[in-house]
């Protein structure tokens, strides 16, 4: 009967610079699943309450419903669009136009500045999931080549002898994968969520710009 493989073992009888590597894939991990944790609930939350806000919105005069947003004292998401766009457009001239014109790009700076907030980790994200497999073929790499100036220092060679070697260097590549997999999954996942929001939140901004468009020149009304 073969043994089993006894994996906190084989990671004991690694080389140091190994065992760093395969220390610094954890942590790696650890982040990684921080950030996917941290991601998920930021963006399911922007998307929860984006939809309660646009259902809220339309469904009274954008005056009155400014007015409401306006003592607020936290602001995000649609409801911090709105009130930016809105602003903007009560504060210039009666120039239609040129009111809309200016409210427009606003709306646009506040959309790519939310945008910029909401994906803030991302890129970190993306990084692990494209270099932790490089690292862990790193260490593989590392302890192959141990095993073998080993072996040229052994008296007898054998399979036996160059088996466990070989097994403590390829954990070092499959614990880059463990790391690399979810995070490269997961960034692809999130990565569809916040362009979604994105879109949802661009098509609110063309709706409101057509509103506005219809309200009365004077804006004291």
């Amino acid at each position: 009967m073969t043994n089993s493989i006894n994996v906190l073992h084989l990671i004991s009888q690694a080389s140091l610079v190994v065992q760093l590597i395969m220390a610094f894939l954890l942590i790696l991990s650890i982040i990684s699943w921080v950030l996917i944790f941290v991601l998920s609930g930021r963006l399911g939350q922007a998307l929860k309450f984006d939809n309660r806000f646009d259902e809220w919105l339309w469904s009274d005069d954008l005056p009155k419903q400014f007015a409401i947003v306006q003592n607020e004292p936290h602001k995000n998401g649609l409801e911090q669009l709105f009130f930016d766009a809105y602003q903007k457009y009560q504060q210039q001239p009666s120039n239609h136009a040129n009111s809309l014109a200016i409210t427009e790009r606003t709306l646009s700076s506040a959309l790519n500045k939310q945008q910029q907030e909401l994906e803030y980790g991302l890129p970190l994200l993306a990084s692990i999931g494209s270099v932790a497999p490089y690292i862990g073929l790193l260490g593989t790499v590392w302890g192959i080549m141990n095993a073998f100036i080993g072996l040229s220092q052994s008296a007898s060679v054998s399979l036996a002898t160059v088996a466990p070697s070989i097994a403590e260097a390829l954990i070092a590549t499959a614990l880059g994968l463990f790391v690399a997999i979810p995070a490269s999954a997961s960034f692809n996942i999130l990565t569809a969520k916040a362009s979604s929001i994105y879109e949802r939140r661009s098509v609110f901004g063309e709706r409101l710009l057509a509103q506005l468009m219809s309200l009365p020149a004077d804006k004291s009304s």
